[in-house]
């Protein structure tokens, strides 16, 4: 085996015909008998916030165990076989959420913990996750990634007091700036690939014919002469997710209906809705592969959703269902569609636990919060808030947690601790006081 002092940088691209590719980490990208630890490729912390709206059915939610090992209810049981890397902190309020119009402030206070002020020009907090992206996000193409599945909620989604600012995004990178959440996925592949400053840039990347994968062929091909086995093994599999992906987001928009006298669209297509949730997810998973970003943030139905759930059998609409009046029947469909929302975010840590990323997997090298501004939805409350933590944090977090705190502890506790886990030095956070040393 020949040794040498060369190296691949960690931000290489594959470029093409007014395209770029970024690449994952690779063996090449750390020099030769040098720690990982030690280099520029050392794992970073990736960060991902993902929020469910209405709230959960807590006792379906909440373990009844505290400490390690312990059994996991209905909604949580799809992330079963990652109990190694949970945490779930019961206990935590949102005092700061806690207003009149409900819906229309909940996503918007959910990570910054900050009560706004009383306008309909927007002014609350910075959320946590647009803290992340400013101190480890500031080195990748993207800073922060903000997606979500529906443009916007139904009636209540807005106030006439705060306006709509804060019930259709959970970012604010000012305490004035709400960050909009893209629910095209075309969109999000073409900011991810593709430059997309001019208007030929634009035109290049919505020819649905033409690969992004084709335009960097030659460059991928001279860039696999020069990787060992590994390497090629773990390039080919990226550039085959992103073709995948290119596939999917090709045929859900090839479709052309426009010789049929199609009446007003009904409130979802629970098909396309299922499909639509998984591609978001595979989504933030290969933007975090390729390193385009570390910082992540999906709303994976909108506030105040009407989207019924056909697909697993369950007609209603989702946000009237969430007024259950403590109806059995109601509560045991609302916690269906609770446990589908985690299958479905089972599915995207399964992805993270399967990527490489340097020594350990990217879960490993992860940090996902996985939650709820909202509790008991049918009392509209902000405690016990339904939080649960996936991954590692690079060696920062315990996992395999329930950890049960005092009740109606800041959840701005949660945030500031995974912030810190991350690297970031931030001593207070909305209302919070103190960090969690368990986790």
């Amino acid at each position: 085996m020949f040794i040498t002092k060369k190296h691949l940088p960690r931000r290489t691209f594959l470029k093409g015909m007014g395209v770029s590719l970024a690449l994952p980490l690779l063996d090449a990208m750390i020099p030769a008998r040098t720690a990982l630890a030690k280099t520029a490729a050392a794992p970073r912390p990736r960060m991902a916030f993902i929020y469910f709206p209405h709230g959960a059915v807590m006792d379906k939610w909440t373990p009844v165990a505290e400490g390690p090992n312990f059994d996991l209810p209905q909604i949580l049981k799809p992330l079963a076989p990652f109990q190694e890397y949970l945490t779930v902190v019961s206990g935590l309020e949102n005092k700061p959420a806690v207003a009149p119009p409900v819906h229309a402030i909940t996503p918007g206070t959910w990570l910054s913990c900050v009560a706004p002020r009383v306008s309909h020009d927007p002014y609350g907090g910075v959320t946590a996750d647009q803290i992340a992206a400013q101190h480890i996000g500031q080195d990748t193409p993207l800073p922060s990634l903000e997606v979500a599945t529906e443009e916007q909620g139904g009636e209540g989604s807005c106030d006439r007091n705060y306006g709509c600012a804060y019930g259709k995004t959970i970012c604010f990178s000012t305490p004035s700036t709400p960050l909009p959440m893209e629910h095209n996925p075309r969109k999000v592949f073409q900011r991810l690939f593709g430059d997309g400053d001019t208007p030929e840039e634009r035109e290049l990347l919505a020819r649905e014919n033409t690969s992004l994968l084709d335009l960097v062929r030659q460059d991928a091909a001279d860039l696999a002469r020069t990787l060992g086995p590994r390497d090629r093994a773990l390039l080919g599999d990226y550039l085959d997710t992103v073709r995948e992906i290119e596939r999917r987001i090709a045929n859900l928009t090839a479709r052309d209906l426009s010789h049929l006298d199609l009446p007003n669209a009904p409130a979802g297509i629970p098909s396309s809705f299922d499909e639509h949730m998984h591609l978001m997810f595979d989504l933030i998973a290969l933007a975090f592969q390729g390193n385009l970003t570390r910082v992540a943030s999906f709303m994976m139905a909108a506030e105040v959703s009407n989207q019924p759930y056909n697909h697993i059998g369950i007609s209603d609409a989702f946000h009237p269902l969430s007024h259950h009046a403590n109806n059995a029947q109601k509560l045991e469909r609302l916690a269906r569609i609770q446990t589908y929302h985690s299958e479905v975010f089972a599915k995207f840590i399964k992805k993270l636990a399967e990527t490489p990323d340097g020594e350990n997997s990217m879960l490993d090298n992860s940090i996902v919060l996985y939650g709820s501004n909202m509790s008991d939805s049918n009392l509209h409350n902000h405690f016990p808030l339904p939080s649960a933590v996936l991954g590692k944090g690079a060696g920062t977090i315990k996992g395999n947690q329930h950890l049960r705190y005092p009740d109606r502890t800041p959840i701005a506790n949660l945030h500031l601790t995974l912030l810190n886990r991350a690297g970031i030095p931030l001593e207070s956070l909305g209302d919070s006081n103190g960090q969690f040393a368990e986790i």
